[in-house]
């Protein structure tokens, strides 16, 4: 499931499973190299994008000042973040070790 226009609250803090969150912007060229990437990941695991431009106040709350970034989030908690291209193998183990704990 890849959500772009989603109820943070509900989907991302209240969610009953890990949530890996992309936060990215149009004009970011390493954003665009891991689109694939993360929607590769979507039909596996629940995924939402935030776009840092449209959603500044969000950005600013989890303290994003490079993107891409990509957080996996857990019982409402950051449990994982990685800055910048991130191997797609990765972001699989940490989810399936975070979807089974």
């Amino acid at each position: 499931m890849l959500m772009h226009e989603f109820n943070w609250k509900r989907e991302v803090i209240e969610s009953a499973e890990p949530v890996l969150v992309d936060f990215w912007a149009s004009w970011c060229p390493p954003c665009r190299a891991m689109n694939p990437i993360v929607e590769s990941l979507a039909k596996e695991f629940k995924v939402c994008k935030v776009n840092v431009d449209t959603n500044q106040e969000l950005a600013g709350h989890y303290g994003i000042s490079s993107i891409p970034a990509i957080f996996i989030f857990k019982g409402g908690q950051v449990a994982a973040r990685h800055v910048g291209v991130t191997p797609e193998a990765t972001l699989r183990d940490e989810m399936q070790r975070l979807s089974w704990s």
